[in-house]
């Protein structure tokens, strides 16, 4: 399975993710999508899954949860908008971590991209995509792409959308 990733748009979406992301199988957000449209245009171009974020108003909190836990091809996975990273989870995450184990932990909100293991889960691997939206302090949008197969992640690649028009 080959994996868009990408987090905290804030209602906007760049023309350039539909190339980067035409040749996977599934698109994943970690929240702040921001609004209807932007998810519209996502599920209409690829299979989707999304977990609410902090700005997302009530019809998006009603489409999509605040957590996605799954299990695809042997990696499980827990998506969620405001998380952290190892070994400064939040508190609501430390739990969750420590009761589903997650192979792939994913998360937005911080708008830096950070992919790095959990050192006190050998074998896990955190993933936030940094943000692809223009609004926030990131200088640089950003996406990842990934596959699974096989019980492991492969071909993890990082793309750079161009810098964040000021607004």
């Amino acid at each position: 399975m080959k994996i868009g990733l990408l987090s905290d748009t804030h209602s906007f979406l760049d023309e350039k993710i539909f190339e980067y992301f035409s040749e996977v199988d599934e698109i994943w957000h970690a929240g702040d999508i921001g609004n209807v449209e932007v998810a519209d245009q996502l599920e209409a171009f690829k299979p989707f899954r999304a977990v609410y974020g902090n700005i997302d108003g009530g019809e998006l909190r009603v489409r999509y949860p605040e957590n996605q836990v799954f299990v695809m091809d042997g990696v499980s996975v827990w998506m969620t908008h405001i998380g952290g990273f190892p070994p400064r989870y939040n508190q609501r995450t430390k739990q969750n971590v420590m009761k589903w184990n997650p192979k792939l932990f994913v998360c937005g909100h911080s708008h830096i991209l950070k992919i790095m293991p959990d050192t006190k889960r050998p074998g896990s691997i955190c993933i936030n995509p940094g943000a692809a939206g223009k609004h926030g302090f990131h200088h640089e949008k950003t996406i990842v792409r990934f596959e699974i197969a096989n019980g492991r992640l492969d071909n993890l690649e990082v793309v750079k959308l161009g810098k964040r028009a000021k607004i």
